[in-house]
């Protein structure tokens, strides 16, 4: 538990930092953003030309996103999943980000009910039934074996992270991928041992760090992209989140959690902020599911005000409680937010949307703390996933 009023040295944003048994050249990450650029699920010229931009663009690790643990839990037919296979192209990735100085990190996780059934051609697995409102396939509750077979696959895609060059791998414990799905009250209605009280429904995302943690010792970092609040009535709240997060510190399986907010799987906007591009999204999709999206999308892609650092309120009940080091998300735009995420206590900052628009922002803060992000938090980066995730002003 951390101890409250403890005096500290605030550190500077680009002074180098520790990260469990890595060192990292500055406290900026570039955070999961999917990339979009995957043919064949595997990573080519495209995906390390991406990440090795960021590294030299200033940040201190770059995040790769994501790469599933098993084709089940892919949520794009065309996105990496962690084998022997796709080592050689995440070789060159993290070589890449290597000779420009920057560390790299491999998001890994399974996708549960976000995972696209159509595409992948098997049933997507959740805590319980239930309908895939993006998909509109059915996810089938899994089973102990299931459970069983994917926490191996996380640590088996950690292995393969090693073997691929990477520094770090960040497990996706948020947005109601399978981890968080289970944590989830709304979305888990199981009856047996992963269901009902908070401390059964921890056991999906605690044995999966547990997991990885074994699997790699302290030959690389380990963190956790988590869920501070789901974004739907019924859903993991801040008093239940903050107990799980209590109970990873117990457990030393992660190094650093990143805290989030959010449900792909029923409101996506709750983490973004700022405007809700529908018509953009419904131009993604073929015609029938198009009209869909028009008709009925702004129930499902909300508008959320925009405002600089706007996880902060949430997360400053995190630093109170936990030692653990922290990744401040959302908002992080430059030298203010970033210097004002430093003096809350935080050890690192994430950024994302904004590095979309100016990959070299960083430096150019590092140059003048003065510099603004052009980033206007118009959203329609996101919907550019299914054809290679970018800025659409640049």
């Amino acid at each position: 538990m951390a101890t409250p009023g403890k005096s500290r040295t605030v550190p500077d944003v680009f002074g180098p930092a520790r990260l469990g048994p890595l060192t990292l050249r500055n406290r900026i990450i570039k955070s999961a953003t999917f990339e979009g650029r995957c043919r064949g699920a595997l990573a080519g010229d495209e995906l390390v030309e991406f990440h090795r931009r960021h590294a030299a663009g200033g940040v201190g690790m770059t995040t790769v996103a994501y790469c599933a643990v098993a084709r089940e839990g892919t949520t794009q037919f065309h996105q990496i999943w962690m084998r022997p296979e796709a080592v050689p192209g995440l070789r060159r990735l993290t070589d890449a980000v290597h000779a420009e100085g920057a560390a790299a990190s491999a998001q890994i996780g399974h996708a549960g009910p976000v995972a696209n059934a159509r595409s992948n051609g098997v049933p997507a697995l959740g805590p319980s039934p239930m309908l895939n409102p993006q998909s509109m396939r059915r996810v089938r509750a899994a089973t102990a074996a299931d459970i069983a077979r994917v926490t191996e696959a996380h640590a088996n895609a950690a292995r393969l992270a090693i073997e691929s060059g990477f520094d770090a791998v960040e497990i996706h414990l948020g947005h109601n991928y399978l981890a968080s799905s289970f944590l989830s009250p709304r979305v888990n209605r199981r009856e047996d041992g992963y269901g009902g009280s908070l401390a059964n429904r921890a056991k999906v995302a605690r044995g999966v760090a547990r997991a990885v943690r074994d699997a790699v010792g302290d030959r690389i970092a380990i963190l956790a992209k988590f869920n501070m609040d789901d974004g739907v009535p019924g859903g993991l709240w801040l008093d239940e989140s903050l107990r799980v997060a209590e109970w990873l510190e117990e457990d030393g399986s992660v190094d650093a959690l990143e805290l989030t907010a959010g449900s792909s799987l029923l409101n996506p906007m709750y983490l973004f902020k700022g405007d809700a591009p529908v018509r953009e999204f419904a131009a993604a999709f073929p015609r029938p599911q198009r009209l869909g999206i028009r008709l009925v999308g702004k129930r499902f892609i909300r508008d959320y005000p925009y405002e600089d650092a706007y996880l902060l309120k949430d997360a400053r009940q995190f630093r109170a409680a936990l030692d653990l080091p922290l990744v401040l998300l959302g908002g992080i735009t430059g030298r203010r937010t970033m210097d004002l995420a430093m003096a809350e206590g935080f050890e690192f900052v994430a950024m994302a949307r904004a590095l979309l628009r100016e990959p070299d922002l960083v430096n150019r803060v590092q140059r003048d703390a003065g510099t603004p992000s052009l980033c206007i938090h118009c959203n329609k980066c996101m919907p550019t996933i299914f054809s290679g995730t970018r800025c659409v002003l640049t």
